[in-house]
């Protein structure tokens, strides 16, 4: 049975295929033979770092198994039912995520309600239990009788980033898929797809995110590389004691300190361009993008003032969590690192 691709949506935000989830092989194998064998569990847990594709893929096994014309256990893409979750707009997909820090009883009381109703339309009503890993116990347990007692025809996923996150108890009724990092080669590519960039940039976004392209594309979204490239190349650039030296300083602390939530990720960029200064030789340096300053910094700082830049760093990382005056913070760590 075929159905006519030009009804696709010109710009797919959701997918609906493995071969759109970037990487995974064990996690497709192991949910392609579930499909095969026709015995699925009514509950996975969807286990592994952040960023790396447990929801992609969550989106895709249940846009695969109520797939109207299915090939080789890929959904094909196109049929009513792939249609409506690209879209988004499925009728028998629920995803729950936290509300703030984390899931919330109420939520699961109001989930639990929900799943006394049959499924819409779908061969399997869906639920992803997004980052699950931040359910507080009480939460957990109120989940605990739908994991034992699923009803008919329905397919719970949790994601967690951390196996310590998730009660044991949790874990005993789920079949366990695990995810891993991405090769950073991959994220590289998918990056420099996705928007200009240059290869620089993504091969350092990439790196810093280690494995993580959700992480990756967070770095890239909030452009924190440039203001990164801008405080090492000033502050290498000025002289200690120069006429200009303190308004400059006072300038870019202002200018960090502007980032308020973000700070402290941005000083853990500039933290790994003083660790690529450190591990000069075969290991691979995360900060491509500022490899032109490398050799004059090197020739700048032995590698006892290098190991003093990185406490000074996490001096200052310490003192914004004590909510320590951002701007004053920056302006003390800025002239330190000259």
């Amino acid at each position: 049975m075929g159905y006519d691709t030009a009804m696709l949506p010109t710009a797919p935000v959701i997918p609906t295929r493995f071969s759109e989830v970037l990487g995974q092989p064990k996690a497709k194998e192991m949910l392609s033979r579930a499909m095969a064998s026709a015995k699925m569990s009514h509950a996975y847990l969807f286990r592994g770092p952040a960023g790396v594709g447990k929801k992609t893929m969550a989106h895709a096994f249940a846009a695969t198994i109520n797939c109207a014309a299915p090939v080789s256990h890929e959904a094909c893409g196109s049929c009513p039912s792939c249609q409506k979750f690209r879209s988004g707009n499925h009728p028998d997909f629920q995803m729950i995520a936290p509300e703030g820090a984390s899931i919330k009883i109420q939520q699961i009381r109001e989930l639990k309600k929900s799943l006394a109703f049959p499924p819409f339309e779908a061969r399997y009503r869906v639920i992803l239990l997004a980052d699950a890993h931040t359910m507080r116990r009480e939460t957990a347990n109120s989940l605990l009788k739908t994991l034992e007692e699923p009803p008919a025809n329905t397919v719970l996923i949790l994601t967690a980033d951390e196996a310590s996150g998730v009660l044991p108890t949790i874990v005993s009724r789920c079949q366990v898929i695990p995810f891993f990092a991405l090769p950073q080669q991959a994220v590289t590519q998918t990056l420099m797809a996705e928007a200009e960039i240059t290869s620089e940039a993504a091969a350092t976004l990439a790196g810093i995110a280690e494995g993580s392209l959700g992480r990756a594309r967070l770095l890239r979204d909030k452009e924190l590389l440039p203001l990164r490239q801008e405080i090492v190349t000033t502050l290498l650039d000025l002289p200690p004691d120069g006429p200009e030296t303190a308004e400059t300083v006072f300038a870019l602390a202002e200018e960090a300190a502007s980032l308020k939530e973000e700070l402290p990720e941005l000083l853990d960029l500039l933290r790994t361009w003083y660790r690529d200064l450190l591990l000069a030789g075969p290991t691979q340096p995360l900060n491509q993008d500022l490899a032109f300053t490398w050799e004059t910094a090197r020739t700048r700082w032995p590698e006892p003032e290098l190991f003093a830049r990185l406490d000074r760093i996490d001096r200052a990382k310490r003192e914004l969590a004590r909510n320590c005056n951002r701007a004053l913070v920056c302006e003390v760590l800025f002239f330190g690192l000259l």
